[in-house]
């Protein structure tokens, strides 16, 4: 199942050129035309998901494995020290393409990319509270 109107089902599916690292019947990996350090690829499935929500389970297995994969390969082609994967859902998150897809950044010694988050103060109890919701506990 293809999205007529999505630039990555067209990516993924060969009808847009791109730089392609690895493909098969299911997946296209690229290297990302903005990279945010040299080697960014990206996952994307030939069939169109919006977002992790929507990826059948098997799919987002093996996209890990296939993450697992490229990032061996690009280690060795590139000699990159460490990898970042990132996988945004929905505009708060920073989704900008709603067309599942893993970024897999490659990190070197002064990349100067700071990816992460401030970490925030939370007791335990808020912690418990959480967890409650969250398991219906």
């Amino acid at each position: 199942m293809k999205d007529d109107n999505c630039i990555f089902c067209k990516i993924a599916n060969g009808e847009i050129p791109s730089k392609t690292l690895y493909e098969d019947e299911r997946f296209r990996v690229i290297l990302d035309l903005g990279p945010a350090t040299k080697g960014h690829a990206l996952i994307i499935p030939k069939n169109h998901y919006p977002n992790l929500y929507e990826l059948p389970e098997e799919d987002a297995g093996d996209v890990m494995k296939l993450a697992k994969k490229m990032m061996i390969k690009i280690t060795d082609g590139l000699g990159c020290e460490g990898f970042n994967l990132v996988q945004n859902n929905g505009d708060l998150a920073g989704q900008t393409v709603f067309h599942f897809h893993l970024h897999m950044i490659p990190r070197y010694q002064a990349d100067g990319q700071t990816i992460g988050w401030k970490p925030q103060e939370v007791s335990q109890e808020e912690l418990e509270e959480v967890k409650n919701r969250i398991t219906g506990a």
